[in-house]
């Protein structure tokens, strides 16, 4: 039997908003498609919406609720760019200056012209990899595509994610050449940001975990976030699930699937290793939504907010290409460019990211939105994909929310 929670800010809710999404909440969860769902919907500093579906086990027995923790993947990603601003507003970072003035490894890199993997042809890049360009996911890395296999395999021949610290990390992926020159290209990848990670704990001088725990999770009050969950917590961890080839609903085979709550990397993965929940997560897009600021507590100014969510590759020389139609990056998510061309609902300045295991928020700041939504599903290529989850909720919330 599936579940829903009541809504504990049930009686501030307009009551056509909580029938309209609740409504779309349980078409998206059955006995064949996810699992479980919460979202939260806050406008103007208000929460006005929040819901808590399904079940937190695969057997069906546990009720999800509201304070369910999760694998947030790359929404880890926004997380480390607020940790890079934060640095640069206090002058120990610069956006503009290369990689290397911080981590020696990345000066002199090369590029990938040709040849096989046994003998490459490489040539001298022609561009100093920057700070921005691993904000942007336009370092060059040789991180997927069917064009770059040849660089691709000198990249995984590093083997960077077997690495134990960030450190050494950074070490391996400086050993490979790049597939293309830094600002040219829009390649999204956990190696940018891997990187852009470690270049916080040499720029800060303390570990990334340290960082993100004394500067942002602190005092943001986000006491359930973390690299992993402590043990008497760890009940509260919602199942990860994916789909087999007959499109069951079963258990992922991962790590953290089975032993629900470790770290999903030996290092601090500024990429993708946090743990959250929807408590703790709106309070971090709430901060971002509210210019930098959240009940007294400062992480940046305003103008850094603003150049966060404005779109960065139209700047560079030449524009890099948007990575989807009405849209292009800013310095860790998306950001909606022409509403008209979009496929997501909202409006220009439009700022969000997603994890892998179905997580998704987006922050509306010219109508005062912040919408998240959290599950634990891992699709997979060989097995048939869930209905899309985030673009049809979020069209649901504008569909119910007045201008």
């Amino acid at each position: 039997m599936l579940i829903a929670l009541p809504c504990l800010a049930a009686a501030a809710q307009p009551a056509a908003i909580t029938t309209t999404l609740d409504d779309r909440l349980w078409d998206a969860v059955s006995d064949e498609g996810y699992l479980g769902i919460v979202a939260v919907v806050s406008r103007q500093d208000r929460e006005i919406y929040r819901g808590a579906f399904g079940h937190a086990d695969v057997s069906g027995k546990v009720p999800l609720q509201d304070d369910a923790i999760f694998r947030i993947y790359s929404m880890t990603k926004p997380v480390t760019s607020v940790a890079a601003l934060m640095l640069v507003e206090e002058g120990r970072l610069q956006l503009d200056a290369p990689v290397a003035t911080y981590l020696p490894a990345f000066g002199g890199l090369q590029r990938v012209e040709g040849g096989t993997v046994g003998s490459p042809v490489l040539v001298p890049a022609q561009r100093p990899l920057a700070v921005r360009h691993l904000l942007t996911h336009t370092a060059g890395f040789a991180t997927g595509g069917d064009d770059i296999r040849l660089a691709s395999e000198l990249l995984q021949r590093q083997a960077p994610e077997a690495a134990d610290d960030l450190a050494g990390y950074a070490e391996r992926v400086a050993r490979a050449p790049l597939a293309t020159e830094p600002g040219t290209r829009f390649r999204y990848d956990g190696v940018n940001t891997e990187v852009l990670a470690r270049v916080i704990e040499v720029a800060s001088g303390q570990t990334f975990e340290t960082f993100l725990r004394t500067r942002i999770l602190q005092p943001l009050r986000m006491h359930d976030t973390g690299f992993e969950v402590p043990v008497a917590q760890r009940g509260r961890v919602m199942a990860l699930t994916t789909r087999d080839a007959d499109g069951r609903r079963v258990l992922a085979d991962t790590p953290t699937a089975r032993e629900p709550g470790v770290r999903l990397r030996a290092y601090d993965s500024g990429a993708g290793g946090l743990y959250s929940t929807a408590n703790d997560y709106l309070r971090f897009a709430r901060m971002l939504a509210e210019g930098g600021t959240l009940n007294g507590v400062r992480l940046l100014r305003e103008d850094t907010v603003a150049m966060m969510m404005s779109d960065q590759l139209a700047g560079f020389d030449p524009p890099v290409p948007a990575p989807e139609p009405g849209e292009g990056f800013g310095l860790g998510g998306y950001v909606v460019t022409d509403t008209a061309k979009s496929a997501r609902p909202g409006s220009p300045g439009q700022f969000g990211w997603s994890g892998a295991a179905s997580t998704y928020f987006t922050i509306d700041r010219s109508r005062g939105l912040v919408i998240l939504l959290l599950s634990q599903h891992l699709p997979t290529e060989d097995s048939p994909s869930l209905p899309k989850l985030a673009a049809p909720f979020y069209r649901a919330v504008y569909s119910a929310v007045s201008p």
